[in-house]
């Protein structure tokens, strides 16, 4: 196992496209739910506990090898709006594209056959973390990570908060992070025993509201 490959993987400069996308939070600055690094810090453990336990758990289940087109369908069951499942698969063909440069290997080349418009997001992380050498809490941590930094951000470009702070609260959320990591990989042990019912379906309304607003307005700053 390689924590070199972690890093790669984990690095905001990884060309998987994310910074393209705000996680919700240029709707939810919009509606006036994130006016600065409080507002920010309770968008972000909303999100963590939510979308971002259930991506985490797809994440790691992929790590573990447990079937792609499974884990795929499971992550559009676990994703009512149609605006968020279109992102994820975008964020899914993008990162396959980098995964594949950097680590080519026969499973990610299986699965960007089987998903040509790409998969969803979680899913690829993981079998990339996997292929990579990593294991089932190295793509929950990439994953869970993932869905606070990628509103934090968002947020010093949307209302030019001061990077420390953005930083700080990141920082509050990390014993945060690894808890929902724990149950993360837990859940991901009960996909391989007994299949991908058991991954958790914590759902966020706001964020899947916010984002079938978002994705209609005619200007805005982040794909979704």
């Amino acid at each position: 196992m390689s924590r070199a490959a972690l890093l790669v993987l984990a690095d905001g400069r990884f060309p998987a496209g994310g910074h393209a996308h705000s996680g919700g939070a240029e709707a939810a600055v919009k509606g006036g739910l994130i006016t600065g690094s409080d507002g920010l810090e309770a968008f972000c453990r909303g999100r963590l506990h939510t979308a971002g336990l259930v991506s985490a758990a797809l994440a790691a289940a992929a790590a573990l090898g447990v079937d792609p087109v499974a884990l795929d369908a499971a992550a559009d069951a676990r994703t009512p709006s149609l605006a968020l499942r279109v992102a994820s698969r975008k964020l899914g063909r993008q990162l396959m594209r980098a995964a594949r440069a950097t680590w080519p290997s026969r499973e990610l080349d299986v699965v960007a056959r089987e998903f040509p418009k790409g998969a969803h997001q979680p899913v690829v992380l993981g079998v990339a973390a996997r292929v990579a050498g990593l294991g089932a809490d190295d793509a929950a941590y990439c994953s869970a990570y993932e869905s606070v930094s990628g509103p934090a951000s968002a947020v010093v470009r949307l209302l030019s908060l001061d990077p420390f702070d953005a930083t700080g609260v990141l920082a509050r959320l990390a014993p945060e992070v690894d808890r929902v990591v724990g149950a993360a990989v837990e859940a991901a042990g009960e996909v391989v025993v007994g299949g991908v019912d058991a991954l958790p379906a914590a759902s966020a309304p706001l964020l899947e509201i916010g984002a079938e607003a978002h994705a209609a307005w005619p200007v805005r700053l982040f794909a979704s």
